[in-house]
């Protein structure tokens, strides 16, 4: 199983794809309604802590090109 925080896989990503937190919002932001949005301290700290729900972390990997995907052992 793999022990890194899912922090620092979002954060390479992000570096690889030359992307910030703040674009990466955006993109989050664009497709929610005006009473959903979210900001990148709260991205952040749902990522410190790993708190992020997954529907949200599905939603993160659609604006990054990913797709999630549960894969038998």
């Amino acid at each position: 199983m793999n022990n890194i925080p899912i922090k620092n896989e979002v954060k390479s990503i992000l570096a690889k794809k030359g992307l910030t937190m703040t674009h990466v919002v955006e993109l989050i932001n664009n497709n929610r309604s005006s009473d959903n949005k979210t900001s990148v301290q709260n991205l952040n700290n749902k990522l410190t802590r790993e708190s992020i729900k997954y529907t949200e972390m599905v939603e993160l990997a659609n604006v990054l090109g990913f797709d999630i995907k549960w894969i038998p052992r």
